[in-house]
Formats: structure tokens, sequence, C-alpha cells
């Protein structure tokens, strides 16, 4: 039975698999990306990389560079034309403390891989050619890139970052209660640092439009963010600038914040007057954000019967050294488990390295992999089954925020559902006791949960005589069917097919939005379309009531339907009217509404809103070669509506692959001798590829939330959540070993 989100439309297409409406442009090479937009005269950047990670610049010679022919300027700190001068002008929208890098600001070396020169020329290939001649002098010093070296002088931030909360005040005494405890257990975990490395490099066209304008394309999550940035840095008119990213290959949090390569892009169109693209390679990929390493103990406390008496997260996290990221790790325990006696706490470290960055569930992936690993380890300490144990200390209200109730939480039916379609009832508990052939077979599990969150956020639509619908706003598209879930939401709110509306995304010129990340845009932007297209159907209707003879002369708006391209009564489809012909009638172009929204403050007063998800996990491990398959995923998910099952099941499929490569496969190797990422490739640096993946089969249970008018909950975070936890339980249950240092790997299978 479908549910009905607005008064003025039908689900038609709301709640049905539909294919992505930015599919054909993609698959057949339409889509235009950031790197990819032409202009008359375009040059190009190359970025020249510091080779060291801490200490200055003595010299730098980029005569031979220069005097290649091709070569319009190499730009260095030496030569730079000025910009804005307090930090304040470079903090973006979602910047932590401190103060933001800045490229080719002095002679200080922050971290290896740092921005030292731009080499613009006619072509990328004299570019790169002329940058490989730049010669540089450095002052070195030695780094400092150990997180455990560094632990040593880890601190609690003094400013909080905007948006992250910090770990809350502790309940009960979880040291007395721990001790007091006859189940005991402490142990370290750590997840190594990863790097986001989406398919498109970062890259950014600046097109000089003459007269102090710019059009800019940016690899971004988010064009206000890089809007306000570059209007601050730059000192241009903001009507003055435009910033388009149509189609994002790719991002996990890399695009949240304006990255270097738009800087030095600007900086040289604004010094020559000429347009410019600078693109990242592959391996300066590897000298922007990160998703960081921590060092984590978790303790805890419980009676035989499992039951939790005692629980106890630490945290140190690195960051920069001129900026203090943070991010949720350790609020995760007490969101998801009842217990009497918590101490929750997060600090950080200092490192001369880039500064970390939100990557796909930024804390939750590293803070619930520890949880979730510890409390398998509670399961078979007390001799209960994993989904046991968890229902045993099942809570239906957040203590991290004054015990306030969750707003909707069907996570035992993602257990149930999730256990009967994997067939956990089957296994048997006891490590290494299942085995095909030469190969050990594990089950494992782990619960997942996200924030569900809505931002405040506008849209606009506009309906044309033709019957043709146009909605769209800033936020952008970054590959999990925005474009298609708005087109849906547009299309039922005014009762049109989804041929009939155009979304379009990714432009200053549309209504803001926030940028696209934390599982927020569905609800955010959603709610502005159908919001917008509602007010648009208020005017539409109050134009069919002043027709002659109008079969909806005496009727009030709340009566009507939008079905079928026409108004009718509800009920009595016989008195209707289309919409082209009242907007004929009427003699107007256009109808157009513009609307916001905004979280609902009542609703955020009383309740705590989460995604929730179970997650089970079958390997196979070759015992002579030490060799991991994850050959079987369940991932059963509790996220309100659903809005398009197909997009939303691709988004859980990715979450689940990304997962499986933060257990297996992903490690961002330091050398902290010299302080640089050595596997700055994807040769080196393992990501999942096909025959790394088997089954994976997705549940979405049923849940009611009223968090926002639509319903929903995010989706792009939750399917990677506890993950790498269930594939790190599975190992234990093949063979025994209980692995707490991620990824795991051959050696660590072996040894």
């Amino acid at each position: 039975m479908t549910q009905t989100f607005s008064s003025t439309g039908r689900d038609t297409f709301v709640g049905s698999a539909r294919s992505r409406v930015d599919g054909p442009a993609k698959v057949t090479g339409l889509a235009k990306y950031a790197g990819e937009f032409a202009a008359p005269d375009l040059l190009h950047g190359y970025v020249v990389s510091s080779g060291i990670a801490k200490g200055r610049i003595r010299t730098i010679d980029t005569g031979k560079a220069e005097a290649v022919p091709g070569v319009v300027k190499v730009l260095t700190h030496e030569n730079r034309t000025r910009t804005a001068w307090l930090d304040y002008n470079y903090q973006d929208q979602v910047a932590p403390p401190g103060s933001p890098f800045r490229a080719l600001y002095d002679d200080k070396i922050h971290y290896s891989g740092q921005p030292i020169a731009l080499v613009v020329a006619e072509d990328f290939e004299t570019a790169r050619h002329a940058a490989a001649l730049v010669a540089v002098d450095y002052e070195v010093e030695e780094p400092l890139t150990d997180l455990e070296a560094a632990n040593a002088f880890a601190y609690e931030p003094p400013m909080r970052r905007n948006g992250i909360k910090p770990p809350p005040k502790p309940w009960g005494d979880a040291d007395a209660a721990f001790d007091a405890s006859a189940i005991q257990l402490q142990q370290e975990y750590r997840l190594a640092t990863e790097h986001h490395n989406p398919m498109e490099p970062h890259a950014s066209t600046v097109i000089f439009e003459g007269d102090g304008k710019y059009t800019v394309y940016d690899k971004v999550q988010g064009v206000s963010n890089s809007h306000a940035y570059l209007a601050k840095v730059f000192g241009i008119a903001k009507d003055d600038l435009r910033v388009l990213n149509p189609y994002l290959g790719g991002g996990f949090g890399s695009g949240l914040r304006p990255q270097y390569q738009l800087f030095l892009a600007m900086l040289a169109a604004r010094d020559l007057e000429r347009s410019v693209r600078v693109v990242l390679t592959r391996d300066q990929m590897w000298s922007i954000t990160y998703r960081p390493e921590a060092l984590q103990t978790i303790s805890l406390g419980a009676e035989r019967d499992g039951t939790l008496l005692a629980l106890r997260h630490d945290a140190v996290g690195a960051t920069s050294t001129f900026e203090d990221y943070q991010e949720v790790v350790v609020n995760w325990s007490g969101v998801m488990y009842r217990c009497d006696n918590v101490l929750l706490t997060y600090k950080i470290a200092k490192l001369d390295t880039y500064t970390p960055g939100d990557m796909r569930a930024p804390g939750a992936v590293t803070g619930v992999f520890a949880i979730e690993t510890a409390m398998d380890e509670l399961a078979y300490a007390s001799g209960l089954d994993p989904i046991q144990l968890r229902l045993k200390n099942f809570t239906e209200a957040d203590a991290t925020a004054e015990n306030k109730p969750f707003g909707s939480k069907a996570l035992k039916s993602c257990f149930s559902e999730g256990a009967a379609r994997f067939g956990w009832d089957r296994r048997n508990p006891e490590p290494r006791s299942m085995r095909e052939g030469r190969e050990l077979v594990g089950w494992g599990m782990a619960s997942g949960v996200w924030e569900s969150m809505m931002m405040q956020t506008s849209a606009r639509a506009i309906l044309t005589p033709d019957g043709k619908l146009e909605v769209g706003n800033s936020t952008g598209d970054i590959g999990t069917g925005t474009y298609t879930i708005l087109t849906q939401i547009a299309a039922d709110t005014l009762g049109l097919t989804m041929e009939d509306v155009t979304t379009k995304l990714g432009d200053t010129a549309l209504p803001e939005a926030p940028v696209a990340g934390g599982s927020w845009t569905a609800a955010s932007s959603g709610t502005a379309v159908m919001k917008a297209c509602r007010d648009v159907g208020e005017q539409v209707f109050k134009l069919a009531r002043q027709m002659k003879d109008s079969p909806l002369a005496n009727v009030d708006f709340e009566r009507v339907a939008f079905a079928d391209g026409r108004i009718a009564v509800a009920g009595d489809p016989a008195r209707s009217v289309a919409l082209v012909d009242v907007l004929r009638a009427a003699g107007v172009d256009k109808v157009e509404a513009t609307a916001n929204a905004a979280p609902d403050k009542d609703f955020n007063a009383k309740y705590e809103a989460y995604t929730h998800s179970a997650i089970f996990v079958e390997v196979k491990v070759d015992e002579e070669l030490g060799q991991v398959r994850v050959t079987r995923v369940v991932s059963a998910i509790a996220a309100g509506k659903v809005l398009n099952p197909k997009t939303a099941r691709s988004q859980i499929l990715g979450g689940v692959v990304m997962g499986i490569g933060s257990a297996l496969e992903e490690e961002s190797m330091m050398d902290d001798r010299i302080g640089r990422f050595m596997n700055h490739n994807l040769g080196e640096y393992h990501v999942p590829v096909n025959a790394d993946i088997h089954d994976i089969d997705v549940i979405f249970v049923d849940e009611e939330d009223k968090a926002n008018p639509l319903g929903v909950k995010g989706l792009g975070e939750i399917g990677i959540v506890g993950t790498a936890a269930a594939v790190a339980n599975a190992v234990f249950h093949a063979t025994g070993k209980r692995i707490r240092n991620l990824p795991i790997t051959v050696d660590k299978i072996l040894g």
C-alpha cells in the first residue's frame, strides 16, 4: 500500500525502483567533469610537490622551467599575487578550528607532497615537463608522523569543530564498575590511515570571462562552499563568480572542502587574466585529505550473563600541525548499548601531514569497528550468541543525549530478517569448526549506526505552459542518485511523469544548499523540492479556480490531487483540469516558487534520529596461504522510507564494498623516517576489485520515521559502518585469531 507524503500528490514514483535519470549521460560520455570543460586559450597548470615533509625552502630555481617553449609562468611563494591576509577568510564551511593550509604562502614545508610551485603552460604535457625542471634546495627538519610517538602529546581540542559532538559527560563510575565486573575485557584497536581515492582526481577549471568575472568548474561536493571560499580569499564579488559541478566522479568526503588545486587555478587565472585548468595527478591525491588513523582502547565489564556493567572507550586521532581536525569516534559506543557506567574520551595528536578529513561515515567507521569487535569478544566470553548479547544490552534511548528516545529504531527487525536471510541459525559458534575443502569458513556479524540528519536547504521549482517542470538547487549528486530521487519527488508532488521533470544541481546560480555529505541530502533537498513544488501547485490551483466555469471553483486546496498532469478533486477525477490549460488560460509564461526546508525543532527536542543496520558476513580463509575471501554479505538496513530501492541498494552495495576494503586491503603506508606515504598509487594502495566481491544481499526493513516530512533517513554512510567489524569477527570465527589491527592481511593471518 502506497503512503501519501504530500497533500497534493500521490506516490507513483517515490518508493519504486527507477534507473538513474543521469545514467545515459554518464555511460555515453556526455557527462562532463571539472577537468573536462573547455575555454578559449585555456592554460594548463601542473603542481610541483615538496620532496620533504618538514623544513623550509632555501632556494627555488624556476629558470630552466620558464625557458621551456610554451611555459607562460611559474608561480611560487616568491612571486605569487596577494590574497586575503587573515585565517578566517580561508576557513570554508566544514573547516576544523585552526589555520587552514595556504598553498604557496611562504617558504615553510608542513607536509610531504605540499604544493610549492605551479607551472602554467599552453598545454598539459609542456607544464608537466617543465615542472620536472624546477630545482629546489631545502633545509630539512625531522618530521613526526608516527601517531604512537605523538600520543604522548595528545590533547583535548580547545575549540570544538562545528557540527561535531564532543564526547558526553561520563555517567556512573566506569572504572569502579569495571574492577567489580565478573567479566573484564580490555583491548586496543587500530584502523590504518585510508585515502579516499575517488575515480575522478581533484580538478578545477577557472574560466576568465573578463571584467573580473569568473566561471569555475570545481571537483567539490558543495559548490556553495567553493564559491564562498574563492570570494573571501580573492576578494571577488559574489555576483562576479559562478561555481558549477554538474557531475562528480566519486568524492567519499574528499570534496567537502575546497582542495588546493582550486586556489592555484584561480591564483593563476587572476594573475594572467586567462582561463586555467589544474588537475591533480593520482599520486598527488595522497597530498590532500584522508581518513586519520586512531588509537583506541575499549574496556568492557559485564556480568556472567553478558549484561554490560561498565563501558569505556578511549581514542586518540591524528590531525595536522595547523588545524585541529575532529570526528565523532567514541560516542557511538554510548549510543548503541545500554550501560549504567560509561566513560568516553577523545583526544587528538598533531602530525606533520596534511589535515585529515571526512571520509565516508567519518568517525563511525573507526569507532564502531572497535566497539563491535569488542562486543563479539564479550559474546564469546559470556557464552552468548552475538545477536543475543546485543539484544540483552539493547537500548531504546540515546544515553549520550540525556536519554532522549529514538524517533524510530527497527534494529531488532534488522537482526531477525538479516539472520534469517543469512541462515545464522546454522552457525556453529565454535571457532575453527566450519570448513570447506582447504578453506576455513567463518560467520560473523556486527551492528551499524549513523546519524539521521537534515540541514537548512532551499530549492526552486518552475512550471511552464508546455507542462514541463524544472527543479533544483546548488547541492551536488555525488553518485548517490540525487538527480533521480528529486525528479521522483517533484513528479509525484505535481502529478507529472518523470520525463516531464528536469532536475538541475551543482550550480551557485541555483538556490543554496549545503555540501552533499553526512547522508542528509535526501531529507534536506528532497523536502525543499517537495515544498517548492507544492507552492507551485498552490499557485496553479488559484489560477485554475479563476478559469471560466472552473470545476475547482468552490474547492479548497486540501481537497485536490495532482495526477496525470491534471488537478482533480480528490475522489472525483471527472472534476479536473489540465495544468497546461490552466497556464495557457492565465496567459503566464511560467509559475515559479522557491522554498526553504529546515530541521523540525519540535521533533529534535524530543527525539534522536539514527539509521541502523545489522551486517552478516561469511569469510573463507586459506590456512596455508593466509588468503581471506568475503564470500557472502547480508546487510539489513533500517532507514525509514526508501525513496528508490534501486539507487538505495546501490548505496549500500558501495558502502559494503568500502567496508570490505577497510577490513582487508586499504592502508596508506607511512615511512616515518621521511614522513611520506609510500604507496601513493592504485597499484600499491589496494582497493577491492571485481574478483574480491561476491554475493551482497541488501534488505530494507519496514520503519516509519517522522524526523522530516518525507520520512527518510540517509543511506550514503550506513552501508560501510560496522562492515569491517563483521568481517573481522568472521575471520576470528574461521581461524580463532582475533585481529584488532586493520587491515587484516596475510602476515597477520599467518603470524
